[in-house]
């Protein structure tokens, strides 16, 4: 594993205050878990079994063959890191890898298999999104959950498009994250509560965008590209020729009728795959 990137010094919550202890029965009204509506998409079905928050029966009931769910963290600040690990360890979680970029979420997850991967989503070299996809394509099993700090139905849309599973604001991960992961162990979606509004408008046709053009492996270059990377870095980073490398930019600029790449920064920035 490459080490870690520290990044900014500020958690999205402050660490010292996690709750070390829950308690509480549990009302089941799923704060956050969505209801039994089809979500702009036929293969997104979700269901309205409520989620029992923040108790020890809930998490030993979604255990795996007495097993505790096993956990992949990837985020791109140590201290993230740090925090969401030391809240899963504690209710009993096993975190089975940490990646501090997208390229090491993919490879990790490969190795481990893990039941949840919590993703942030603006990670450097692969977003959490097209994390999430290459994820899905080796291991399907595996449940996403994405970390943000975006609402925008941009992000919100692409993201459940790309099959993740849970999608929860960093400053909300304290509150939010336990009920998230309970949630999509047992086939659930998840949202932030101050989300569900956004996918509610963007299902009645007033904030949906059209499913991007562009191939999975398209759109990873775009990300590096809107990142600066080189021709020659971006192919390296890939394990590709540079020509095809080149092959691939000539097709996103024909498929997205752009042609400059500030053009290209533009276009990746609304589709969620880099921060503006």
């Amino acid at each position: 594993m490459s080490p870690d990137r520290l990044g900014s010094t500020e958690a999205p919550f402050p660490v010292e205050s996690l709750p070390k202890e829950r308690s509480g029965n549990g009302s089941g009204s799923g704060r956050g878990a969505v209801p039994g509506v089809s979500l702009c998409s036929p293969a997104l079905a979700l269901n309205s079994v409520g989620v029992e928050r923040g108790t020890t029966t809930a998490l030993q009931s979604i255990r795996r063959n007495g097993a505790a769910l096993r956990i992949l963290l990837a985020d791109d600040h140590q201290i993230v890191r740090q925090g969401i690990e030391a809240l899963l360890e504690r209710e009993g979680f096993a975190v089975v890898g940490k990646a501090s970029d997208g390229l090491e979420a993919v490879r990790l997850a490969s190795q481990f298999h893990p039941d949840v991967a919590v993703l942030d989503l603006a990670m450097p070299l692969l977003n959490g999104i097209a994390v999430a996809r290459e994820i899905l394509r080796d291991c399907p099993e595996t449940r996403p959950i994405l970390l943000t700090m975006y609402t925008e139905d941009t992000y919100v849309l692409e993201a459940l498009r790309a099959g993740i599973r849970g999608y929860i604001l960093k400053t909300q991960i304290a509150e939010d994250l336990l009920g998230a992961i309970q949630a999509v162990a047992q086939g659930r979606v998840y949202l932030s509560p101050a989300i569900s509004d956004t996918v509610v408008q963007a299902c009645l046709g007033k904030g949906d965008l059209p499913p991007d053009s562009l191939s999975p492996r398209e759109a990873q270059v775009l990300q590096l590209v809107a990142e600066g990377k080189s021709t020659k870095e971006t192919a390296s980073l890939l394990g590709v020729s540079s020509k095809t490398v080149e092959s691939h930019r000539q097709r996103i600029m024909a498929k997205l009728d752009i042609h400059d790449v500030p053009g290209l920064v533009r276009h990746a920035i609304r589709r969620g795959l880099v921060q503006p």
